[in-house]
């Protein structure tokens, strides 16, 4: 199911945009997370339908899609979603699908030279597509004056020519060569460990785990503050259960202790919680229950 939706707020001084590429039904909810018991799913079925679950198919309702922050007087993308033609013949679902990204964009009034940063929160099919554009077959940069902030151990990892890219999933390559490579030809790449401020109230971590380069990021503005934290969490049965990771993190151990620090922080500091693929609204504040946490109210 498509979903062109479009919803902004503001937090202190920065603009956030919601730009919703694709939205519905995706993986069979034991497939990705093998950790949760069924039942979880059935025993929360009242606040999960429609959003999160489809009971009828055991399937988890997920979004891809990317986050507009206009701060500092300056245009923030964070990811990009699945991009448009490319090659994933191992991801049938992925293979040249036909997002619209630019569109969607232009729909809330940002053109591709607009874009002063495009934030990649990791190094995966459906954070990166957008990053290219196919210009009469070759890929370039979608968004020309932009910086694109890419976390350098995703970048070694995943680079075809280093010692651990020999032996990923087979479209991790061509993720990397259509995706990625381009913006480092385009001398638009900037890599970065541990920590990076963009501006006063955007800072992006590291949070490995998912990726070994996985990364969240935090606005704080006046008494307002969110962490936009990719691929820490997939579906909000996890804030229920930190403990258990997707069948996509590549070390399962280390999302989940990244995890734990995060909503801990969260919840300390009352920041809302938007990760990258929850259905809905799309973020939602999280508070301490009993040693562990519970959901708030969604934004």
């Amino acid at each position: 199911m498509t979903n062109e939706s479009v919803q902004n707020t503001v937090l202190g001084d920065v603009e956030i945009i919601r730009v919703v590429e694709w939205q519905g039904p995706f993986a069979p909810a034991p497939d990705l997370l093998p950790e949760v018991a069924g039942e979880l799913w059935k025993d929360n079925e009242g606040w999960l339908v429609p959003d999160h679950w489809e009971p009828n198919s055991d399937r988890a309702v997920m979004a891809v899609r990317t986050w507009v922050l206009r701060s500092g007087g300056r245009t923030v993308l964070i990811d990009t979603g699945m991009g448009d033609g490319h090659q994933r013949p191992s991801r049938p679902e992925f293979h040249l699908w036909r997002g619209d990204l630019l569109g969607g964009l232009a729909r809330v009034g940002v053109s591709p030279q607009d874009v002063d940063v495009v934030v990649n929160t990791h190094i995966h099919v459906d954070h990166v597509g957008g990053n290219t554009v196919d210009a009469g077959g070759e890929w370039v940069p979608a968004f020309p004056n932009a910086q694109y902030l890419i976390p350098a151990a995703d970048d070694a990892h995943f680079e075809p020519g280093n010692s651990e890219g020999n032996g990923l999933q087979p479209d991790d390559r061509l993720i990397y060569e259509d995706s990625i490579a381009p913006i480092h030809r385009a001398g638009q790449a900037v890599l970065w460990d541990g920590r990076h401020r963009i501006d006063e109230h955007l800072v992006l971590e590291s949070a490995p785990g998912h990726t070994p380069g996985s990364s969240v990021l935090r606005l704080a503005s006046g008494n307002e503050r969110a962490v936009f934290v990719g691929d820490v969490l997939h579906s909000p049965v996890q804030i229920l259960h930190p403990d258990c990771s997707s069948s996509t993190c590549l070390a399962p151990e280390q999302a989940a202790r990244t995890r734990q620090r995060i909503l801990h922080r969260a919840a300390d500091k009352r920041e809302l919680l938007v990760p990258a693929h929850f259905g809905g609204t799309g973020a939602v504040e999280i508070r301490r229950d009993n040693g562990g946490f519970i959901l708030g109210e969604w934004a």
